[in-house]
């Protein structure tokens, strides 16, 4: 495996010392590039540092409620390194599937006699009221 790299906080525009108001990952956790790692909150957003790629999370060096600034360690990560299996995705062409015994035809049917219509029935009307 490969040594562990640090993560720095990317450029944040022209803020300083931001608050960390969540730490989303722990040391053993595996991360995919992109995957969020903590939340910093400025008094006018909130912003979100992803992972710069695959990884275990060795160290945190940061915890919320510590101020952070652009360039800042917030902590270090092992490159995961590649697997030996392909990914299968889209673009890799699969085994074609194992042939099947033909089936034999169904037996034939006998035709069956074209049923004739029904005349539709009229509605029937409400009986009528009896006088006594």
């Amino acid at each position: 495996m490969a040594a562990p790299k640090d993560v720095l906080v990317p450029d944040i525009g022209d803020f300083k010392d931001i608050p960390v108001i969540e730490v989303l990952v722990k040391p053993g956790d595996h991360v995919k590039a992109e995957e969020s790692l903590i939340t910093l909150e400025s008094d006018k957003a909130t912003m979100e540092v992803p992972a710069p790629f695959d990884g275990v999370i060795k160290e945190l060096r940061v915890k919320v409620g510590d101020d952070v600034s652009e360039g800042t360690v917030i902590l270090s990560l092992e490159e995961a390194s590649p697997s030996r299996e392909p990914q299968m995705n889209e673009d890799t062409p699969t085994a074609p599937a194992a042939p099947t015994a033909p089936t034999a035809p169904a037996a034939p049917t006998a035709p069956t006699a074209p049923t004739a219509p029904t005349a539709p029935t009229a509605p029937t009307a409400p009986a009528a009221p009896t006088v006594s």
